[in-house]
């Protein structure tokens, strides 16, 4: 079994001169998704500002020696703190103003305010930030717009792209954008996609037991009508009407609704809520929904990896990290950037 126990290791370079672990801090930690994968690509993460309670629990407990901050990241003074890389998933907020040339100052009281404070008062060598997809069209691109002005205020050279974690050895359909900010002297590429498909029928494979959200009868009588990799529109006419209610009547809002999803595929995206009936994601066999560690699975976690709290709790946080393999991709990516290609590396396969 590998220990993933964050240690200051150190590395040789092609003149056996000795170099410390690039550093890291990541803020809006979760569950662990990034951390882990920067973990695998040997960053050395000094410090996780969290503050959900049983995001902190399970930091904690996979990772005893992490430094866990609990605390509002709005009250975490970052002065003084080194790092070469921060990182952060911020919670993505409409701005209160609609203009477009919004200064730092002016998006306060946001958590990418707070993400690019601790970058300011940080100075690290690289950032990187990941959101939602539906960031590039909010308030016509205007959001967008605000985050790289604002990020290349703070001296950096931005570089943004949508990734889909299913180009990296994820089961999952999950595009997600990705800014990386380098400084002066630094140069990034993004990881290169992987040939090797991952479908959930491999993902699946022995998984551990453990408890999952079930459907009611009802909702189960019908949606056990639905094929692998099919959806309400492949149930008769009687149960769409039955299951859909007045939603079957609309033009829009039906997409996710009873979507079955196939062995031979890679799943959807998966939320924090897998019985919501907006976007069910029913097992490929069996009529249910995944379980915690059928979900933590598709996210590409090790089964190692506990999570703490109730069962909301845990599906929540699984279904908001960020997939340990395109971490992993990621944080190659960052380590190279950070590390001139004469470092003698023996990088750990994902």
């Amino acid at each position: 079994m590998i220990d993933h126990t964050s240690k200051n290791v150190k590395r040789a370079n092609s003149n056996n001169q000795s170099l410390e672990d690039p550093t890291a801090v990541e803020l809006f930690a979760g569950a662990g998704g990034m951390a882990l994968g920067l973990e695998k690509a040997h960053f050395d993460t000094k410090m996780l500002v969290e503050y959900d309670k049983n995001c902190v629990l399970t930091l904690k407990r996979n990772r005893p020696k992490w430094n866990v901050v609990y605390y509002d990241i709005s009250k975490v003074k970052f002065k003084g703190i080194k790092a070469d890389l921060v990182t952060g998933g911020f919670p993505c907020q409409p701005f209160s103003h609609a203009g477009h040339k919004l200064g730092f100052e002016d998006v306060r009281g946001t958590m990418f305010y707070e993400f690019a404070r601790a970058v300011k008062e940080i100075k690290p060598k690289i950032f990187l930030a990941e959101n939602v997809e539906a960031i590039i069209r909010n308030n016509n691109g205007k959001t967008l717009q605000v985050i790289l002005n604002i990020l290349e205020s703070l001296g950096y050279n931005i570089q943004y792209k949508v990734l889909n974690a299913f180009d990296y050895k994820v089961p999952q359909k999950r595009r997600r954008i990705i800014f990386v900010g380098t400084s002066k002297g630094i140069k990034f590429q993004f990881p290169k996609t992987s040939k090797e498909i991952v479908k959930l029928r491999h993902a699946l494979q022995d998984v551990p037991k453990s408890e999952g959200t079930q459907y009611s009868e009802s909702r189960k009588k019908i949606l056990r009508y639905v094929p692998a990799g099919g959806s309400w529109v492949d149930l008769p006419i009687k149960l769409q009407k039955e299951y859909l209610g007045k939603s079957y009547y609309s033009t829009g809002g039906r997409r996710g609704m009873a979507r079955r999803m196939s062995f031979d595929e890679p799943c959807l995206t998966l939320t924090c809520s897998p019985a919501q009936k907006m976007t069910d994601r029913i097992h490929p066999k069996e009529t249910r929904p995944f379980t915690v560690r059928e979900y933590a699975r598709i996210q590409t976690f090790p089964d190692s990896w506990k999570f703490e709290g109730g069962m909301t709790s845990q599906y929540k946080q699984i279904g908001n990290a960020v997939p340990v393999r395109l971490a992993t991709a990621l944080g190659k990516s960052l380590y190279n950037s950070l590390r001139k290609p004469e470092l003698v590396v023996n990088m750990q396969q994902t």
